[in-house]
């Protein structure tokens, strides 16, 4: 019975991109300036926003990898700066919070890495 239900809900799932729920992460740069990778909680973000807060509103690109943050923008309020600023959500003092991924991850999307949109890798 239990086989039976996962295959028709296997079946019954949508061809929707699974990177939508997935972590993104960002390693450009990180390790080299000695800090840990940022794992970007995409699936976080997604199930309480909709696309267009982050990637029209905000300026992020729809595509993994497209984007060129930088703490500098950040700090200057700049696309996570936006709402990462200790009014909507905790501020960039809380280096752990993001720089969470453990060294040596390299950069992409994790738990969902297969996509049909524009953020295919």
């Amino acid at each position: 019975m239990a086989a039976a239900l996962g295959a028709l809900l296997l079946a019954a799932a949508p061809d929707a991109p699974w990177a939508e729920y997935g972590d993104v992460i960002l390693n450009r740069r990180s390790e080299a300036q000695g800090v840990r990778p940022v794992v970007f909680p995409h699936w976080f973000h997604r199930i309480r926003y909709r696309c267009k807060v982050c990637h029209q509103e905000l300026g992020f690109q729809m595509r993994a990898g497209a984007n060129d943050v930088q703490m500098t923008d950040i700090l200057d309020g700049k696309f996570c700066g936006m709402c990462h600023n200790e009014r909507i959500a905790w501020g960039p003092d809380r280096c752990d919070l993001c720089h969470s991924g453990l060294p040596g991850l390299k950069s992409g999307i994790v738990g969902g890495a297969q996509t049909s949109g524009p953020g295919r890798w």
